[in-house]
């Protein structure tokens, strides 16, 4: 199960567009064809006490047994979402961007997740709905996005 925390730092908040920073990067993982979307876990994290060196972390964390190029795909694909969607302040303001796949511990990682079975439910019970002449709107749902 992936976790991709986002770390950033107070003073970047109203410059970074969060909710899309995080979107971006949920949907560059699961692009990559290596995360099961129930599994998916991606936040942004507020550090209000900070001191800023060379380095703006964006933590991956997934669980152990992938193979390191699957893992370094995974990455790559995740890292670009981030750093086209910084592009804009990265240009004028000193920013550091990190990004560490970090595998979990198998022997001493503890969990217990019914998200799989709760979006399989979700995706099963969500039907396309006829178009209707007198709506003439209609949506589906495709890899776990609404269309």
């Amino acid at each position: 199960m992936p976790h991709i925390v986002i770390e950033y730092s107070a003073n970047l908040e109203n410059r970074i567009g969060l909710a899309g920073l995080v979107r971006k990067a949920h949907e560059a993982a699961l692009a990559s064809g290596l995360f099961e979307i129930g599994g998916l876990r991606t936040r942004a994290v507020r550090r209000d006490v900070y001191l800023i060196a060379d380095a703006h972390p964006d933590n991956v964390r997934i669980g152990h047994g992938r193979a390191q190029a699957a893992r370094h795909k995974a990455g790559e694909m995740i890292f670009e979402a981030v750093c086209q969607h910084l592009a804009p302040i990265f240009a004028d303001t000193p920013l550091g961007i990190t990004l560490d796949v970090a595998e979990i511990d198998p022997i001493a990682s503890f969990k217990r997740n019914n998200m799989h079975s709760i979006v399989k439910a979700r995706r099963e019970k969500a039907q396309p709905t006829p178009r209707s002449p007198q709506a003439g709107l209609s949506w589906r749902i495709e890899d776990g996005a609404l269309r």
